[in-house]
């Protein structure tokens, strides 16, 4: 089974230039930035910048028009919104603005008006734009997205569903909290810890059936071939000891991280 290397160094001011410090081990990953309609992380300057694509999820162009400017105090909010402009608005626009779509649309930002579709959430409706628009020249895609957490749990748990719906795609939920991502049972997996940005509390969550055999390597409580399940155990309120974390499972799990306040 092959190896599936991962790192937060997308929470760094400054993403590495060589491929030991890299994400899979090979070449840079490209990153692409979704925007929810939760309150922004306080890092959301710096996903931008290391970003080659913006969406905003329908209302999230709302946080990024209301919000962004407060990360700024010392600048005109004018000059931070025409700075930080979405590439496109993707969603089914029940929870925009008016004032806040026209004003985007002025500035160029594609709209895409998905209202028709219904059985998919707006997560779901930007992560597919952004692999039709970037995979084939970016195969080493890692998606961000903010405002996934918070707020409605069962939004929480649809934004968790996308993750299970996309198993092949790197994408990572952020909150000003922690971080979520699907660790596939398809690879092993290997975790560079950073532990200036984060740590030390993770955990490890089935999701969707039972893990009959996961072991762990790094952790405070590392797992041996353990069982865990939603009624049994679940390793919550574990805590990284090491720069590197191993995980092998027969199922897929959820990896969450808790991320350093500033």
């Amino acid at each position: 089974m092959s190896l599936l290397s991962h790192s937060s160094t997308f929470l760094l001011p400054n993403l590495p230039t060589d491929n030991n410090n890299n994400n899979n081990d090979g070449p840079p990953l490209t990153y692409a930035l979704i925007i929810l309609n939760q309150r922004l992380p306080r890092f959301t300057p710096l996903l931008w910048k290391h970003a080659k694509v913006h969406i905003c999820a329908d209302g999230g162009a709302n946080r990024v028009f209301d919000e962004l400017p407060g990360l700024f105090p010392n600048e005109e909010p004018c000059d931070i919104r025409k700075r930080y402009k979405p590439y496109a608005i993707k969603g089914d626009m029940d929870s925009i603005r008016t004032e806040v779509l026209d004003y985007y649309k002025s500035l160029g930002t594609k709209i895409i008006d998905e209202s028709q579709d219904q059985d998919t959430t707006d997560l779901h409706k930007s992560v597919a734009y952004i692999r039709d628009l970037l995979s084939l020249e970016h195969p080493n895609l890692c998606i961000l997205v903010t405002g996934a957490l918070g707020g409605r749990f069962d939004h929480e748990m649809g934004n968790i569903n996308v993750l299970c719906r996309f198993p092949s795609m790197r994408i990572i939920l952020l909150s000003d909290d922690c971080l979520i991502q699907l660790l596939p049972s398809t690879h092993h997996h290997k975790i560079h810890i950073h532990s200036s940005v984060e740590g030390p509390h993770c955990g490890l969550i089935p999701i969707g059936m039972v893990a009959g055999s996961t072991t762990t390597t790094g952790l405070k409580w590392n797992l041996d071939n353990t069982e865990m399940r939603f009624g049994g155990l679940v390793s919550t309120s574990n805590i990284v000891k090491e720069n590197i974390v191993t995980v092998q499972s027969d199922s897929d799990l959820l990896w969450t991280i808790s991320i350093k306040k500033e």
